[in-house]
């Protein structure tokens, strides 16, 4: 398994009713053993995760998922992180 960094940009669009869905979907992956670490930025401009996929196409079909991305609320970018 290799770690990915997802980013989440809130844009002009965002929804703020998402909120819970989003919440429950990082719950989804915390459960399957996907998902390290969550959470907001301070400035209220995004987010971040870090989880855990076998490659990068399956991290983007993970991320993907996320109601924020779904609904365009957010920009959701995957980055393969090499983190020690």
């Amino acid at each position: 398994m290799f770690r990915y960094l997802v980013m989440t940009m809130r844009t002009p669009q965002f929804q703020p009713s998402v909120v819970e869905a989003h919440q429950a979907f990082l719950e989804r992956l915390r459960q399957s053993g996907n998902l390290e670490i969550a959470g907001p930025f301070t400035d209220k401009t995004g987010g971040a995760y870090l989880i855990r996929a076998a490659n990068y196409e399956e991290a983007k079909a993970l991320a993907f998922t996320d109601p924020v991305h779904t609904t365009k609320s957010s920009v959701v970018t995957v980055y393969e992180w090499n983190a020690k």
